[in-house]
């Protein structure tokens, strides 16, 4: 799909906003639409006039984001997940030929599945109309976005980045940010379980640099099977070919020998330097919060191409909601059925997008005997993506649907029991902050299949006699509210003033927990204890499950706090990512954007 085909599908369907208005590649950009995605009705925004007002820069290239903006823009541009996943299902449950009407309707399955594999022309793409070589290809020319305040530069966020294994024979596209340090070097934020990262090393044992190229822009699904969570060694565009049923068609790079699809609006070339590293970051990502400097490989640019009439397509990253919720809402559907190889009994599952996806994932699973909820846990915790997830509840075939929060809330409450919480330790994203060691941290599985719990063994206060009394064992509790009191577990929260670590508060608050039975933490800054949304979404980005969960005979506390010295933390803890205030009253006042206090607080912008 082209993007003037793109511009004029989302055009139809009147999902494109066109916006004017100049506009600056530095936050203000960004900042529109950060906003725009978190609205029920959200579109795609053009920015067709943009400055870099640091540098006295006007743009030609207009600026595309938020192009996945809502489940029906997914739909038109990916297509209908369930159908896609049901055709994935056929073929994983494909059975030999019975009779000769068999045989001729498997040849049109197989035949259909030679769209599948990308095909490579010998002569040059669209993406290739201009030509920049060297010097001449420098990446100031193009309309790079610095996000957030604390950004480490302006980063490429929605680019595919192209690698191949040493030998050629395994290719792969990945969606990576892309820190720009100078005009023509690109920091590779390669995370140490990625497939390029696997080639990287391949590359520097050889003692060779390492071709990449970068596209941006084209057929929307590019992007998507960018992140698509495929098995190590598969080429992400057999997914292009197969939801598409026409092969990509790919051209070599001019300076390097990586295939890139033909109709990309530009193309980054360059080699990466095996030898060296480079401080990348800090950058506000899709967590919500910014992660750290770390040091990671860059690549040097020898040319930059791209069509004679580009878009540039970016995304902006940050606290839910945004454009990765109707990504991620497509990924689970098409890939259920691959997941189901792996967990048989497996009925559905949900990754909320509060959840940043790989923090919290609810599950529906057929269970058969004792256990079989804790079995499939270490399942999914073995298998490719899924071994991220720190957060998992687990709920029986009789459960609502996991997308009716209210209802599976409830059921879920109804049936917890303090001993079927599991708490394990394993490989966490290398952006989770809040384990005490990079990249591996706690886990939490809770077995919810079983029946109801009969009793909750607690007494019930009022919240604001249960303040009262928590205020008068301890001044740093500043605020709490109570959820779900006619379940079996009612959850109690409270805002607390911070000054030492939090199980030595729930130990002072032991007379109490005959009215408590599931306690959690949050700070008092920056939390609003009506905000159920942005609870969830605190909370499980800033717990360790062995560090931060402590229990007493029939009660349990999160402790959901910014860790310290005062918990033992000895890494840096970051910011949550937030707008720059002077920005946000710009463009109200220049009316490019309309919210109000209770949207800023809601989002916690």
């Amino acid at each position: 799909m082209q993007n003037n085909e793109t511009l004029e599908l989302l055009k139809k369907h009147d999902l494109l906003k066109i916006i004017n208005d100049e506009l600056d590649i530095y936050l203000e950009i960004p900042h529109v639409a950060y906003v725009e995605v978190k609205k029920p009705d959200s579109k795609a925004i053009l920015f067709t006039n943009v400055v870099d007002r640091k540098n006295g820069k006007k743009f030609d290239t207009p600026i595309l984001m938020n192009v996945f903006c809502s489940q029906k823009a997914v739909e038109l541009l990916i297509g209908d997940g369930d159908k896609i996943a049901a055709r994935i299902q056929e073929l994983l449950h494909m059975k030999p030929p019975a009779g000769f009407m068999d045989k001729i309707s498997m040849l049109g399955t197989l035949f259909n599945l030679k769209s599948v594999f990308p095909k490579k022309l010998s002569k040059k793409g669209e993406c290739q109309e201009i030509i920049k070589l060297g010097l001449d290809a420098k990446l100031s020319e193009l309309p790079i976005l610095t996000t957030w305040e604390q950004d480490g530069g302006p980063f490429i966020t929605m680019g595919q980045v192209y690698t191949k294994s040493l030998d050629g024979k395994m290719s792969n596209v990945g969606m990576y940010r892309l820190q720009v340090y100078d005009d023509h070097t690109l920091g590779m934020h390669w995370q140490i379980h990625k497939d390029s990262n696997h080639f990287f090393h391949e590359y520097k044992k050889a003692g060779v640099k390492m071709p990449v190229s970068i596209g941006i822009g084209g057929d929307p699904m590019y992007i998507w099977c960018g992140q698509a969570p495929l098995p190590i060694g598969v080429f992400e565009l057999l997914l292009y070919g197969f939801v598409k049923g026409k092969n990509a068609q790919l051209v070599k790079s001019i300076t390097n020998d990586i295939y890139i699809p033909r109709d990309v609006d530009f193309v980054i070339e360059g080699f990466v330097d095996v030898q060296n590293l480079r401080i990348e970051g800090p950058f506000g990502d899709h967590t919500g919060y910014y992660t750290l400097k770390e040091e990671y490989p860059f690549m040097n640019v020898t040319a930059i191409t791209q069509k004679k009439e580009p878009l540039f397509a970016a995304t902006v990253v940050g606290k839910p909601p945004l454009e990765d919720k109707y990504m991620g809402h497509a990924t689970e559907r098409i890939f259920l059925p691959l997941l189901k190889t792996t967990a048989p009994d497996l009925i559905d599952y949900y990754m909320p997008e509060n959840g940043v996806f790989h923090n919290f994932i609810l599950a529906k699973i057929k269970t058969l005997y004792p256990g079989h909820a804790q079995q499939t846990m270490h399942a999914f915790w073995g298998v490719g993506q899924m071994s991220f997830v720190k957060h998992a509840i687990f709920v029986g075939e009789d459960a609502p649907s996991l997308t009716e929060h209210d209802a599976v809330t409830r059921y879920i409450l109804n049936r917890i029991d303090l001993e079927e919480l599991f708490i394990s330790r394993g490989v966490v994203d290398a952006l989770d902050h809040s384990s005490n060691k990079f990249a591996v941290g706690g886990k939490l599985g809770i077995d919810c299949t079983g029946e109801e719990i009969t009793e909750s063994g607690i007494t019930l206060l009022s919240d604001e006699e249960l303040l009262r009394e928590m205020q008068k064992i301890s001044s740093s509790v500043k605020d709490l509210k109570q959820y779900y009191t006619d379940t079996k577990n009612p959850i109690c929260l409270i805002s607390v003033e911070k000054n030492r670590s939090q199980k030595e508060l729930f130990a002072e608050l032991k007379p109490l927990l005959e009215h408590i039975k599931i306690l959690i933490i949050v700070d008092e800054k920056d939390n609003y204890l009506d905000n159920p949304y942005m609870l969830i979404w605190r909370v499980v980005n800033n717990i360790d499950a062995t560090r931060d969960i402590f229990f007493d005979a029939n009660s349990v506390c999160v402790d959901a706090t910014t860790k310290s010295e005062l918990d033992g933390f000895m890494r840096e803890w970051p910011d949550d990512v937030t707008c720059t205030q002077s920005v946000l009253e710009s463009l109200k006042e220049r009316k490019i954007i309309d919210i109000d206090d209770a949207f800023e607080r809601k989002f916690l912008l």
